[in-house]
Parts: C-alpha cells; sequence; structure tokens
C-alpha cells in the first residue's frame, strides 16, 4: 500500500486523539464501532442507488455507494491504527495470507472454448463473466434503471 495513505492515516488519528474527550480505552472502541455506522452508510446507499426504497425511489448514484465504500476503508485503517503503531506491517502481513489462501484456492483459468464447454446449462443458474469480461466488471443490479447523467 502506498506509503502516502499510512501518512494520511497517521495525521487523521493524531487529530482524532487531540479532539478526543474519550479516554483511550473508549476512543479505540468507538473507533472500532465507527466500522458499523459507515457500513450501514453503504447499505443505505445502495438501496438509494436502486430505488429499493419505494417511497424515496432513487436517492444515491453508484458513485455515491463507491464513496461511501471508501469511508469504511478509511475507516478501518483509523480503527487498526489505533489498535497498533505498526498498523502497515500488520495489514501488509494479512493481505499476504490473504493473497496466499486465496491463490491455493483458485483453479487455473480455462481457455475460451473450455469455458464454453464448463457455462451451467441450468437457466436458473448465475451468470458468468465472459472469458473477454472480468468478473469484477458485472454492472450491479437495478444499475440500468439509473436515472440521465448517473454514472454507468
Amino acid at each position: 500500500m502506498d506509503s502516502r495513505i499510512w501518512e494520511s492515516v497517521d495525521h487523521l488519528v493524531a487529530w482524532l486523539d487531540e479532539q478526543s474527550t474519550q479516554s483511550p480505552r473508549e476512543e479505540r472502541l468507538l473507533r472500532i464501532l465507527k466500522l458499523s455506522e459507515e457500513v450501514g452508510e453503504v447499505g443505505a446507499a445502495v438501496i438509494g442507488a436502486t430505488g429499493q426504497n419505494p417511497r424515496k425511489g432513487v436517492t444515491h448514484s453508484w458513485e455515491d455507494v463507491q464513496h461511501e465504500l471508501c469511508d469504511v476503508v478509511f475507516s478501518a485503517l483509523v480503527a487498526l491504527r489505533t489498535l497498533t503503531p505498526d498498523a502497515a506491517r500488520v495489514f501488509a502481513a494479512r493481505l499476504a495470507y490473504v493473497e496466499q489462501r486465496s491463490a491455493a484456492s483458485r483453479r487455473p483459468v480455462a481457455t475460451a472454448p473450455e469455458a464454453a464447454q464448463e457455462q451451467p446449462t441450468d437457466p436458473r443458474a448465475e451468470p458468468t463473466a465472459s472469458p473477454a469480461e472480468p468478473s469484477g466488471s458485472r454492472e450491479p443490479e437495478g444499475s440500468r434503471d439509473q436515472p440521465a447523467g448517473s454514472p454507468d
């Protein structure tokens, strides 16, 4: 991770520490609980982007969802840095562990003809990305219903 990010996290933690009226123990707990608040804001943004509340309709964009997800990441990094001065090392070690664990469980990527043979035939099966389309690039459900001017 970019060292500039950790410098920003350190500045945020120092600023929050200066402004705090709580004991260090309470502050630590509150910074961890802040994650729940931020995740809730992601949920609200997704509901707003998909118009799932019929009373309110579409109230958010997918860009709003992206911003809220960034707030979750910021809050998590601040909470981690609050727990340990060695947050960058802890994060890097955990990322390496997750990468290793996921690499061990991944199947080799099939070529296009092999992938076509592996496609599910059950019409109720989840659609899969085509070989030319990365799996993470599928549009979220309901995003076609966005008002004009919304990011695609």
